[in-house]
């Protein structure tokens, strides 16, 4: 009977050692979606940001105003760049 109440008392361990490594895998996977989702969102107003530009651009040509068309088109590549870059570092 003492040998069963042994092995009962080990079992019950080796379960809450599974629960507690169950339970740090997926707070290990709820921060990845977390950083994942941040990502995404980030990359969507990077997106809003280049196509506002864009849209800028083609106004300003349609009206004749090179100068200020130069000017975001511009602005354009650096938003690109800087977006290269941030990739390459998050990579």
């Amino acid at each position: 009977m003492k040998a069963i109440m042994r092995e009962m008392r080990e079992i019950s361990k080796e379960q809450e050692s599974i629960k507690e490594g169950d339970s740090q895998a997926i707070d290990d996977e709820c921060q990845q979606l977390r950083r994942e989702t941040n990502q995404i969102i980030q990359k969507a107003a990077n997106s809003e940001i280049r196509l506002a530009l864009m849209f800028q651009i083609l106004e300003a040509r349609t009206e004749g105003d090179f100068a200020k068309a130069h000017q975001l088109t511009a602005l354009l590549r650096e938003v690109v760049a800087m977006d290269e870059l941030i990739a390459e570092i998050e990579s």
